[in-house]
């Protein structure tokens, strides 16, 4: 790679991370060339060297949140054993990430899909993690003939419709009270679900 890749590279992540930190700590309405270029320390031109547009930006950090999300819930998860146990790992560290930053939650699930980005690929990255995250113990069930590909398909969904709304709720209504509560009522979910005939 050469200087001026290198130089390209450096740029933008310095947006990518100004972007990332006002998403975490204030949420999209905050979001504006001008605010990301200060953050980062630049022009709020500049940014349009090396970005089409804010969307074009924020798809990146949901890249990265993404990329953080899944380093997150591997490390979490890596001692478990693969199929039932180390999805029901996986989906407690993924709960446990969005609930740590609830300013990332608030991006993939909460804002309209016409703010987040202009791009296809933001909505089907958003809406196949955790999918994505277990994918290979979902198959290893199937495959050991733990459940039918029919049965797991259908625990994923639910498993997957279940957090995020458990999560929308504690995040916004505080139901239930305490993170402790929460976190027992995650976890009986998620042990009924994967328990489903």
């Amino acid at each position: 790679m050469g200087n001026k890749e290198i130089q390209e590279q450096r740029m933008k992540g310095y947006f990518i991370q100004a972007t990332k930190e006002i998403l975490k700590g204030e949420g999209l309405r905050n979001i504006s060339v001008r605010n990301i270029a200060e953050r980062a320390g630049y022009s709020y031109a500049t940014l349009y060297n090396y970005f089409k547009d804010v969307r074009d930006l924020i798809f990146e950090c949901v890249v990265d949140f993404q990329e953080e999300c899944e380093t997150f819930v591997l490390s979490e998860s890596a001692k478990n054993k693969p199929g039932i146990e180390k999805i029901r790992a996986i989906a407690k560290a993924y709960v446990k990430y969005f609930i740590q930053y609830p300013g990332t939650f608030e991006l993939f699930f909460l804002e309209k899909t016409n703010d987040v980005a202009n791009k296809q690929p933001t909505l089907k990255l958003i809406s196949n993690f955790l999918d994505r995250l277990s994918n290979n113990d979902w198959e290893y069930c199937i495959t050991t003939k733990v459940m039918t590909a029919e049965a797991a398909k259908v625990k994923k969904n639910t498993l997957h419709f279940t957090l995020v709304g458990m999560l929308l709720l504690y995040s916004n209504r505080r139901q239930p009270e305490t993170y402790k509560e929460f976190s027992e009522e995650v976890g009986n979910q998620i042990n009924s679900i994967l328990a489903m005939k």
